[in-house]
């Protein structure tokens, strides 16, 4: 899809979108940090969201949880079917978030609980309160966690206080959590923002594995736009909040890149890359 068309054009609705967003805007005093976006993303696809600094892409995804409300209007926003958000107000979001597992560039563990119970808090969403405060896990949730663990390669820490993990094997294990938690959706957000190189490429291929293996529909915002191209299969780009491309991958070309982060793109690229 063209720039211009991705921009203009309206996605029709999807009988298994795992997001389906129409003419949302959100102001912040006098900025708009969303204008007028429209996107719709099957619950079996990878995608990015990419662009500058200030484009919209962390608002958006706050938006499609809830977290953040939208401007009132004729924006919507959906779930899997399910209405987030309508007329600037938000409706159904903790049903949602049940479905979605979030990811962030700052984690969200708990620093002084073992990286086991920071995975076990994945459950609370079917489990009532109080096994949560006493820590009275069923048995088949605990195994459900060190398997989730062992998965992401960190079961060895399972016993360890989070805040003595390095950042890699804390999203890692924010993704077992999600993994837990049983989430049909994961939303990422800068995940490998304050990551090594080698830490970055392995939470990325853990992403990229729910997505093929399990099915699981990923949306993912980067500022690396190499891991992008590399592991995601469609790339949507905001710019000053509005859609100016939303295709494949492997669609993004030179000139589209630097139409979309400037001038000084092009060397920031291969600087990155070298």
């Amino acid at each position: 899809m063209s720039s211009s068309a991705a921009a203009t054009a309206a996605p029709g609705p999807l009988a298994t979108s795992l997001v389906l967003a129409r003419d949302v805007s959100k102001t912040f005093g006098a900025r708009k940090a969303l204008d007028g976006v429209s996107v719709s993303v099957a619950a079996g696809e990878m995608v990015a969201l990419i662009g500058p600094s200030g484009s919209g892409k962390s608002t958006l995804l706050r938006s499609i949880t809830g977290l953040q409300s939208i401007d009132g209007g004729k924006g919507t926003i959906s779930v899997f079917g399910q209405t987030v958000q309508k007329d600037g107000r938000v409706t159904g979001a903790r049903a949602a978030r049940r479905r979605l597992g979030m990811i962030f560039q700052q984690f969200n563990l708990v620093g002084r609980l073992s990286l086991f119970s920071n995975v076990m808090l994945g459950a609370l969403g079917r489990l009532p309160g109080w096994r949560g405060m006493l820590g009275a896990w069923p048995s088949a949730d605990k195994s459900r966690a060190m398997q989730a663990l062992h998965r992401v390669g960190v079961s060895d820490y399972a016993a360890q206080r989070a805040n003595t993990l390095s950042g890699g094997q804390q999203q890692r294990g924010a993704i077992a959590r999600a993994l837990v938690q049983g989430a049909e959706g994961i939303l990422a957000d800068e995940p490998v923002a304050s990551l090594d190189p080698v830490s970055a490429r392995k939470v990325m291929e853990l992403l990229v594995e729910l997505n093929k293996r399990d099915g699981l529909g990923v949306i993912v915002t980067l500022h690396q736009v190499d891991y992008a191209i590399r592991y995601c299969d469609r790339v949507i780009a905001l710019k000053a909040g509005k859609v100016v491309y939303d295709g494949p991958s492997t669609g993004l070309d030179t000139k589209q890149l630097i139409d979309i982060y400037g001038p000084e793109f092009e060397d920031a690229f291969w600087e990155a890359k070298a």
